[in-house]
């Protein structure tokens, strides 16, 4: 196993629905304007664009300076944040602060990821249009919706089925039909629909799912953030030459994955 370490800004996540980036400082209060934001690159046509708001396109291009800002340079990722509607993806007290870069609680335990780290991890997948991904941790579906833009199927599983189902719908009535949603443990992944060319885990996990690995293409991506109560890192693990190779980014705090993965290995 070979590993190598790239120093990234930190980024925590609060389980409680808020977040605190180590990062926020004086970015967040500049008042950026739209020019130059949005960019021409090619997206994936999943999923319906609905003209939003002239409030919600300001804060969206808020967003998208803030990101640019930072390490998101992936003009297909920054193009998907664009035009997926957060604030479809929230509970309706918390769509005044959709494109907000935090973390926001949808219920049950569980967050939508800060925007930062949902384009930061759907860079790291480095897709280009055609590849099947599978997605651990769908939440409210923000980011399924995101990797729907980004690529050519997604596949995405639930643990909590109340979650599942109303992801699931959510994501039918905003047209991601290239997207499948079911209900079950991540940690065993969706081996009748494997290979797959990329794999994201939204949860911390304390290692790499073997079972993962094994439906993972030779070269391909799986990112997640790895680690538990002491400590965790975002990484991006391939397989390659007979080897694991894994990259660490940054260190992260992100609610834990339940399931079997907390059954200790044999």
């Amino acid at each position: 196993m070979v590993l190598t370490w790239t120093p990234r800004r930190n980024c925590n996540i609060d389980p409680n629905g808020g977040v605190s980036p180590i990062y926020l400082s004086w970015l967040h209060l500049i008042a950026y304007g739209a020019s130059g934001v949005l960019c021409l690159a090619a997206c994936h046509a999943g999923g319906v664009d609905p003209a939003p708001p002239s409030d919600t396109s300001t804060a969206r291009a808020q967003l998208l300076a803030e990101l640019r800002r930072e390490d998101v340079r992936d003009e297909r990722v920054l193009m998907a944040i664009a035009r997926v509607p957060r604030e479809g993806f929230v509970r309706p007290q918390d769509r005044a602060r959709a494109y907000a870069d935090e973390a926001l609680s949808i219920g049950s335990g569980q967050t939508i990821s800060q925007p930062y780290m949902v384009a930061y991890m759907s860079q790291l997948l480095e897709l280009r249009g055609g590849e099947r991904v599978l997605e651990i941790g769908t939440g409210s579906g923000y980011q399924a919706a995101i990797l729907a833009k980004l690529a050519r199927e997604v596949y995405s599983i639930e643990i909590d089925p109340a979650l599942a189902a109303s992801a699931r719908e959510r994501l039918a009535h905003l047209g991601y039909e290239n997207v499948k949603v079911r209900a079950g443990d991540g940690w065993y992944g969706w081996e009748e629909a494997a290979p797959f060319d990329a794999i994201i885990i939204t949860a911390a996990a304390p290692r790499i799912p073997e079972r993962l690995l094994a439906q993972l293409k030779a070269g391909g991506p799986l990112v997640m953030p790895m680690g538990d109560e002491g400590g965790q890192s975002l990484i991006r693990a391939r397989k390659q030459d007979g080897e694991l190779k894994i990259e660490r980014f940054t260190d992260v705090v992100f609610v834990p994955m339940t399931g079997a993965v907390r059954t200790p290995p044999q």
